[in-house]
């Protein structure tokens, strides 16, 4: 049953059940989001026989083909939300002007049924950990509703979630450099070293920087950075937060030191891209 918010009296048509028994898939007018902890499912998928061994994620549209074949032990939980979730929240002052909200658009591509690698996204040890952390956290959230902005935080958690799985899932194949992408991605938000990432990459400082230049044009801090930003902006756009609340949740230490990088990089202030972003996205 869809949330009734007793902060704001409005219904959010988000979902989290913390047994997913799979007899209702795929749940109709939601997408769903499901952690398997433990145990095996083996399944037909978009007519694509599959089978998860936990830990993995199970991501289903709404008009997904699926059908369960076996499940051994299973212990999963599942996030269901409907499309207007993703919107991000009206701004009364351009509500006359952009009567659309901007929409939240990181990991969609992991619900597409043309994507033949959509619907079960790569996971790797060390971001399952992470991931299902955030999980926790968003289902607490929608259980709790511990205060007005409940809904901004599971937005937060979700971002979070579906831009880190829609990260690890571009490429499927590991180098160095995608173990030291793998490590900006689900460390991020914690203190990051060029030590750090050449530890991870088994590779000298001088490679490391180079093979990143060569795969994603910039260098290994330079792209840390830039993931740090891409996050920020996302919870810019689509979340309520304060800046010392994205600035933490992006990675920067101190929200100063966010507002800089992210003016001399954006070229506006972080106030500033908030309020662009969602009339720009607004009037698409």
């Amino acid at each position: 049953m869809p949330q009734v918010d007793r902060h704001k009296e409005r219904i959010v048509n988000i979902e989290f059940a913390a047994v997913e028994d799979f007899s209702s898939l795929p749940y109709p007018e939601r997408s769903t989001m499901i952690f398997i902890t433990s145990g095996s499912i083996k399944g037909i998928l978009n007519q694509r026989p599959i089978l998860i061994s936990a830990p993995g994620v199970l991501c289903l549209a709404e008009d997904v083909q699926w059908q369960l074949v076996e499940k051994i032990n299973v212990c999963a939980q599942s996030f269901r939300f409907h499309s207007e979730f993703l919107s991000s929240v009206k701004l009364t002052e351009t509500k006359a002007h952009f009567p659309a909200a901007p929409r939240i658009q990181v990991g969609l591509s992991l619900f597409e049924n043309t994507n033949p690698y959509a619907g079960v996204p790569r996971i790797t040890d060390k971001a399952f950990p992470l991931l299902l952390e955030w999980f926790f956290l968003l289902g607490m959230e929608v259980q709790a509703q511990s205060d007005a902005l409940w809904a901004c935080r599971i937005k937060k958690y979700l971002i979070q979630i579906l831009g880190l799985l829609e990260e690890l899932n571009r490429n499927r194949e590991h180098s160095p450099v995608d173990e030291a992408l793998d490590y900006i991605h689900t460390h991020y938000s914690q203190k990051i070293s060029l030590e750090d990432l050449t530890k991870y990459a088994h590779l000298n400082r001088v490679t490391l920087n180079k093979k990143f230049q060569d795969r994603c044009g910039s260098t290994a801090i330079g792209y840390l950075l830039a993931h740090r930003l891409k996050v920020a902006c996302e919870l810019l756009t689509h979340t309520d937060m304060s800046l010392n609340e994205i600035a933490l949740a992006a990675g920067f230490e101190y929200d100063t030191y966010f507002i800089k990088q992210f003016t001399a990089r954006k070229g506006l202030s972080p106030t500033a891209y908030r309020n662009a972003s969602r009339k720009f996205s607004s009037a698409q």
